[in-house]
């Protein structure tokens, strides 16, 4: 368990593992669930063919995540599997990785070893469910989707996260489950509550470390873990809390 990332290898993994792998040279980091037989169930932005090319602009200036054109696979026939309107996918762990590095995400981690995380995405203090469950959410996701894709809500670490938890945030209106929107979002939060107090602390070092305990902090507040708005969802009925229908 590191301070920054969970590196891993591929014989360490289990079926059942919430995997991750960092995208535009650690910008940001692309989420799913290794469900085993080197296949991974992730989430991603669904790309209409019928999508103005202004849209998918758009689209992709505020979720530069997770691109949805992709080459065949040549190893796994049903590689990129999906259903139609669906952004859940089923790949092979190398088409996942697109050549990155592997990294497991971790589940019940004290206070202290949250806090001590210099970037969200990569750890929470809720506690993970069976390993087969976690499987069994994955493979339902993949047959009748999660909902439309949104970066600050509804994203594929918040995907992952739900797979292996089964918790839903009441609030449709705030940040997600995901660790690493809350940390797009805490920085600036941060950065702005903490601008007063350089008038009281002249020392530029005294006021990073001020900023950088209220970011810390700001993430907690809304790690799934902690919040009180989260309810346990069975996936069968995910569709009625998502305000979706099945794809079935």
């Amino acid at each position: 368990m590191g301070v920054l990332t969970n590196k891993v290898e591929r014989d360490e993994l289990k079926p059942g593992d919430h995997i991750y792998t960092y995208r535009a040279v650690f910008a940001y980091s692309h989420h799913g669930v290794f469900v085993g037989g080197c296949k991974v169930v992730h989430f991603k932005p669904e790309q209409s063919p019928s999508s103005s090319s202004s849209s998918v602009a758009s689209s992709s200036s505020v979720s530069n995540l997770n691109d949805t054109s992709e080459a065949p696979c040549p190893t796994y026939p049903d590689c990129g599997f999906k259903q139609p309107k669906s952004g859940v996918v089923l790949s092979c762990l190398d088409c996942f990785l697109k050549k990155g590095s592997l990294y497991r995400f971790d589940y019940g981690v004290s206070s202290s070893m949250f806090l001590t995380r210099l970037r969200g995405g990569t750890c929470t203090t809720a506690a993970s469910d069976p390993l087969q469950t976690v499987i069994h959410r994955a493979m339902h996701l993949l047959q009748n989707g999660f909902g439309n894709y949104d970066v600050f809500q509804n994203n594929c670490e918040d995907f992952a996260l739900y797979c292996k938890t089964g918790l839903l945030i009441l609030d449709k209106n705030g940040v997600g489950r995901s660790g690493q929107a809350s940390s797009v979002l805490g920085a600036p939060l941060a950065a702005l509550l903490s601008s007063p107090l350089t008038l009281l602390i002249p020392n530029p070092v005294g006021v990073a470390t001020v900023t950088a305990g209220m970011y810390c902090m700001s993430r907690y507040a809304t790690d799934i873990g902690v919040r009180s708005d989260v309810i346990k969802v069975p996936v069968e009925d995910l569709s009625l809390n998502l305000g979706i229908k099945t794809l079935k």
